[in-house]
């Protein structure tokens, strides 16, 4: 058993991650991702976006606190993203998942996500939907340009987390959907009881 009492153990005495984070660039899927590890491994999961925005877009005051309190507890899935919290998120995870995707992939999730999400009227957060499309020629924040933008900028931070993973924080890259499936379908394919948190996986 490991000395981290914060993690339990399978029925071969193998530590598990208790505290998750999921990243990658926007649409690459982190939430999707961070609700199936949730629910496979029966962790509490916590959307960052509905902690962040606020009605009509507005960031809420006690993001920064309330992250503070969730990577306090002992277990917990969550996204790795906004820069005032990616460092109090990292300092308490055990096992980072990194969506290394081709940029052409998600921008085609992105712009298929937004498309549905304004066509449909989707209420996302505290009450707010994806503004009108015209906006994305104007808005240089609109969720498709800031994809665009900010791609190379995650690539790097999710390459560099690789490089630095150790014991504390296992990090796993994936650079495909089917790589990801394969890893969550090795995981689903413990015995009753058993679950994994280090299956191998070749990048």
């Amino acid at each position: 058993m490991s000395e981290d009492r914060s993690r339990t153990a399978d029925h071969a005495g193998v530590a598990l991650p208790r505290r998750i984070l999921v990243a990658g660039s926007a649409g690459a899927g982190k939430s999707t991702l961070a609700r199936e590890l949730s629910a496979r491994l029966g962790l509490p999961y916590t959307e960052l976006d509905a902690l962040y925005h606020g009605p009509d877009w507005i960031p809420r005051e006690g993001f920064v606190r309330d992250v503070e309190q969730i990577v306090r507890s002992d277990a917990w899935v969550s996204e790795w993203q906004y820069t005032p919290v990616r460092s109090l998120l990292l300092e308490r995870a055990e096992l980072l998942v990194a969506l290394d995707y081709s940029r052409a992939r998600v921008m085609t999730r992105v712009v298929r996500r937004t498309l549905r999400r304004r066509i449909r009227r989707v209420e996302l957060w505290n009450g707010n939907q994806e503004p009108p499309l015209r906006t994305i020629m104007t808005d240089r924040e609109h969720i498709v340009r800031w994809a665009w933008t900010m791609f190379e900028l995650n690539r790097q931070r999710m390459r560099a987390l690789e490089k630095t993973s150790t014991a504390a924080l296992d990090v796993r890259r994936f650079t495909s959907p089917r790589q990801t499936e394969r890893w969550l379908d090795d995981l689903g394919a413990q015995p009753p009881g058993g679950r994994t948190a280090s299956v191998s996986t070749t990048l």
